[in-house]
């Protein structure tokens, strides 16, 4: 019995000892950078290197990916081509001290048709290098549930950011100093754009768009966009901070939204679009825009001060109809567009709609022309404007009396400091009435009002 206890020990070291020392070679094939992941510098990745490291960095990504297992790039930078990222891969750095320098090429990463790729802690320097149009920094084509988060992207030298048929999330990053727009989405399959500050674009902000009319749902929600120059020019295709461009069912809302060349948030034939709850300064054309082929649009609860106009929906000659606006803060606008080559008919209005429209309870507060215009020419439908505050506007309400125009309903609104009248009949831009509040003034079949107080 001594003798087979013995024997039993020894065989029961001699199998742990063959374990650890398995277990230990496989430590060493699949080193740990602690829990982030495989140590990208056992696979000869070297950081503050001279020496291009695409070769190095793009077996590392592979070889951690079969495995899926995070590659974990210690602090250091890296000078690197286009790297491909297959499916599984996740590449981890400490936050602000990890930075990948491009050094050519028509994307620094990109991954086409690949699934669960995860990017966090890291720094994209794009050195200003010229991108291809249609590419991004970071490109990704058919990508599912990628997730680009906690990563700082700096120099693009075209779009940072280009995402098409993808989804997944773009989390709390940093882009700043973008030569094109900072995130362009095609055809999103379910993707969420939240908590991230872009500072600097030559384009736009964020751009969410379709190939033809459809539904998105993207959501755009709680970043801050400054500094959107439209470099390009044009008349309102650039320098928005968020654009949606066929995009039906799109979120934005929460967002800070300062110092733009046009518009804070623009949807163009994007349906059921709601523009929620975000605080908007200093912008330079209309601040939230609805236009064209649109049925439904929300815009409420938002806050602007310094537009050229507050609230615009409208091309109803092009099927724009259909939305509410309702409990908006909008003041201090601007008297003319400084740039640009749209006319200035409209310029100096807080809120403009045409057809089948809710406007009610928001607050209007120096605006140079109208505080509000409903309707251009025969182009007016089904508007109620009730419960509204109008503030120190040369004309409070302006309401087209077109021949062919549609109704419209005025009641309960309280409008004050109006020089020219509360409530003024309009040829287009052109005012053709007295003030329709005054006693004995014209009565128009398609306006009805009631009950509004004018001081």
């Amino acid at each position: 019995m001594a003798t087979f206890e013995m024997n039993r020990r020894n065989w029961l070291g001699a199998a742990g000892a063959a374990a650890f020392i398995a277990a230990a070679d496989a430590a060493r094939a699949a080193p740990l950078t602690s829990t982030l992941g495989r140590d990208a510098t056992q696979a000869g990745v070297r950081a503050n290197s001279s020496d291009d490291q695409t070769r190095a960095l793009q077996r590392a990504i592979d070889d951690a990916a079969r495995s899926r297992v995070p590659l974990a790039l210690p602090p250091g930078t890296y000078k690197t081509g286009m790297l491909r990222l297959p499916d599984g891969a996740q590449l981890v750095g400490v936050r602000g001290a990890t930075k990948l320098a491009f050094s050519g090429g028509v994307s620094l990463l990109n991954a086409e048709g690949a699934d669960h790729v995860d990017l966090s802690g890291l720094t994209f320097d794009g050195g200003a290098i010229t991108l291809p149009k249609r590419r991004g920094l970071v490109h990704a084509l058919a990508a599912r549930e990628l997730r680009i988060r906690d990563c700082e992207i700096v120099g693009s030298g075209g779009d940072a950011i280009w995402l098409e048929n993808s989804s997944g999330a773009i989390l709390n990053n940093m882009i700043r100093a973008t030569a094109g727009t900072a995130i362009v989405s095609f055809d999103a399959l379910g993707l969420a754009v939240s908590q991230n500050t872009i500072l600097g674009t030559r384009d736009n902000g964020i751009e969410i768009l379709r190939t033809a009319i459809g539904d998105d749902g993207t959501l755009v929600t709680n970043n801050r966009i400054e500094n959107i120059i439209a470099g390009p020019g044009g008349s309102g295709q650039h320098g928005n901070a968020i654009n949606a461009f066929r995009a039906g069912n799109v979120i934005v809302s929460g967002n800070r939204i300062r110092d733009c060349d046009y518009s804070a948030v623009r949807g163009n034939s994007a349906s059921n679009i709601h523009i929620t709850n975000n605080s908007v300064s200093d912008v330079r054309e209309v601040a939230l825009y609805s236009e064209f082929s649109f049925e439904g649009a929300v815009i409420s609860g938002n806050t602007v001060d310094g537009a050229a106009v507050g609230v615009s929906v409208c091309n109803f000659n092009e099927g724009g109809r259909l939305s509410v606006v309702q409990g908006n803060l909008i003041r201090n606008l601007l008297p003319k567009r400084p740039i640009g080559t749209a006319p200035d008919d409209d310029a100096g209005v807080g809120i403009y709609i045409e057809a089948d429209t809710a406007v009610t309870g928001n607050v209007i507060e120096k605006a140079p022309s109208f505080g509000m215009i409903a309707g251009w020419g025969k182009y007016l439908r089904d508007v109620t404007i009730s419960g509204n505050v109008i503030r120190e506007a040369p004309i409070g309400i302006g309401v087209s009396v077109f021949p062919g125009a549609g109704t419209a309903t005025l009641t309960g609104n309280r409008i004050s400091g109006t020089s020219r009248g509360a409530v003024i009949g309009l040829d287009h831009a052109r005012s053709v009435t007295s003030d329709l509040t005054a006693d004995g003034a014209p009565r128009f079949a398609n306006i009805t009002l009631s009950a509004n107080g004018v001081r």
